[in-house]
This record gives structure tokens, sequence and C-alpha cells, in this order.
């Protein structure tokens, strides 16, 4: 996939003083609350409304979107307000609905990001328009299939294409409802740098108190754009009332919001910087030679069990290692999050060392 200008040349016509931001209900509900949210989102940093016309729920029973009505409200509060409006498709008859509809931004989510055969019956029904496409990553952390997704849309010939980071699923419990996976956006950035990426906090916070945050890393970590979840009674919501914020607080928090230089030619800062990263390198090499001498333990040990017909897993001796490497790990301010990530890879090396 070539790198994707068109779309960044789009968003810098804008004129913008601050990233993108679309806003809106996880869910239109009626005409009165979409026209009473896009009236509020007027006066904030908000360019752009979002609404869930249709909502794929994890089990039936639920409220599954208003369907085609939602779109008519959203055409009338673009005229009113002159909001750009933006809304998921997961099946070509949303595509040609959202387009009578004059919708100007489709999304694809993490849902039917993860079937290439949607994403393609997507792409055929958008081939000759000029809307702008972005595609949510999948639900599992999996940057090939995130990838795949844009490059069948590329390769119909839609240029105009964003990604949008709405976190990955877990087993693991942690503070968020989908994990961040920061990682996987970044090395989807170095690859595609042309590719602008927008935030979705909302589906990685699960919650609002810690919306912002989100968005701060997002900032700092150079991303385009955020789509945030909006309404104007958000405990009352349809769908997904904890993580909705309302248009007063979503302008605070553009307010608040630091945006950070790419690069400072300070002489001083140079030198600092230069000195710090040294270090991390000195670092790094340690924990490498460490790690590989570790690496050089199992072996011994993996020759060791085969020669006494012993099993390669000892589950026992893996939870006392897991164990005391959290409380390590919280006395040296590292995360529990991050030590077992880190153990998990090291453990799964270990045993691919003893299994030789």
């Amino acid at each position: 996939m070539k790198n994707n200008k068109n779309l960044r040349t789009w968003l810098n016509n804008m004129g913008l003083q601050h990233p993108l931001v679309i806003a809106g209900p996880c869910s239109a509900e009626s005409e009165a609350q979409v026209l009473n949210i896009a009236r509020q989102l007027k006066n904030t940093d908000a360019t752009v409304l979002r609404a869930g016309i249709w909502k794929p729920r994890t089990r039936p029973g639920n409220f599954e979107g208003v369907g085609e009505i939602g779109l008519k409200w959203m055409k009338k509060a673009k005229e009113e307000t002159g909001l750009l409006t933006a809304t998921e498709v997961a099946n070509p008859n949303h595509v040609e609905l959202a387009l009578q509809n004059d919708i100007d931004i489709l999304w694809i989510g993490a849902r039917t990001t993860v079937s290439p055969f949607i994403v393609q019956e997507i792409a055929e029904a958008l081939k000759g328009t000029d809307k702008i496409v972005l595609v949510k990553n999948p639900v599992n952390p999996d940057l090939a299939l995130w990838l795949g997704a844009v490059e069948r849309l590329y390769t119909s010939n839609i240029e105009r294409l964003g990604v949008i980071h709405r976190g990955f699923s877990t087993y693991e419990k942690t503070k968020y409802r989908n994990n961040p996976e920061w990682q996987i956006p970044i090395d989807l950035q170095n690859q595609f740098p042309d590719l602008p990426l927008i935030l979705d906090p909302s589906h990685i916070a699960g919650r609002r108190d810690i919306i912002f945050d989100l968005c701060q890393t997002a900032l700092d970590l150079n991303f385009d754009g955020l789509m945030i979840e909006t309404h104007h009674d958000p405990d009352n919501a349809w769908s997904d009332a904890s993580q909705q914020i309302t248009p007063k607080v979503l302008d605070q928090i553009t307010i608040d919001l630091k945006i950070r230089k790419e690069e400072s030619e300070a002489l001083e800062y140079k030198n600092k910087l230069e000195n710090l990263r040294t270090k991390i390198d000195v670092i790094d090499h340690k924990i490498s030679e460490i790690i590989g001498k570790r690496m050089q333990i199992a072996d011994d040990i993996g020759i060791l069990k085969k020669n006494n017909n012993v099993a390669i897993l000892q589950n026992k001796r893996w939870n006392e290692i897991l164990g005391r490497m959290i409380l390590e790990g919280k006395e040296n301010n590292l995360s529990e999050e991050f030590v077992l990530k880190i153990y998990k890879a090291i453990h799964q090396e270990s045993i691919n060392h003893q299994k030789r």
C-alpha cells in the first residue's frame, strides 16, 4: 500500500489550530437528541458529528440502533450547524444508505475489520466515492489484519483513508475496557506515516474519568485526531452510558490538552536528550545480555528435564516467579500489567528454549 496523502492534505487544508475532533453520541436516539447535541458541539472544537445508526451488539436483545431514520436526523443536523457527519457502516447496504444521506465520513468498526470478506464487500460498495473512510483496529491485537482492511479499501481506489485506534480485547483484567497496546498503532505509524491516526478514547476507557489522560497520551504520540463519544445526558444514554461525556466536558478537555512540539532546536535540550538516550542504549544492551544469559540457563534446564523425563511446564514454579516479580516490579514503580506482559514473554521464550 502506498502512503496515503490525500486525507492528510485534507486535514491540513482545514486549517485547524488543534487536532481533528469527532464527537457525538454512541447512538442516535431521537431527532431531538441528535440536534441538541449537534447544537452544543457547534460551540466546541468539534468539526465532525458522529453517531451510531446501526449498533452491533455482542448479544441480541440490547438496543441495536434506530436504523436509516437516524441518517436523516444527522443530515438535518449538518444542514443546521455546518458540522460534518460520520457513522459506522458494517455492510454494503449501510454504505448505500449513508451515501444517499450525504454522510461525510464512514468508519468500519472493530468487529467488521476482522472479516476480510465483509471489508471487501464494503470496499466494492464504496468504489467511485470520494468520502473519507476510517478503519478501526480489529478486536484482537493484529496489525496485519488492520492494515489488510486498509489495503482492501485502497486497492478499490478509495484514497481518503485513515485509521482509528480503539484498543484491543484482553482476557486480563486491566483498568481499560479495551487495552490500548500503544506499540501497535506506533508500528502502524512507522510503516505508513502519511496514514492519519485517530484515537477513540471512549472505547479504550469504558469510563469517562480517564478519557482526558488517553487523549493527552495520543497527542504525545502524534495522533492526528480524537473521536470522543459525547451526549447531552450521558447517564441516561441508551448505550455505553459510562464512557460518554457532555459537550461541556469535551470543550474543557480540548482546552486543557497540550499539543507538543515535534522537535526543539534548543542546544541544551538536544544535549540533555542525547545524554539520556545514551544511558537508555547502555541499559538496553545490558537487558539483552541478561536475557540471553537467562535463556542459556533455560537451555541447561531443558536438557536436565529431558534426561530425567520431566515435563517442561512447572506451574508451581512459574506462579512463584510471577508473584515474586510482580512484587519486585511494584518496588521499582512498574505496573503489574507491564510485569505480566514482560514475564509472560520471557516464560514463553524459556519454554521454546527448553523444547529444543
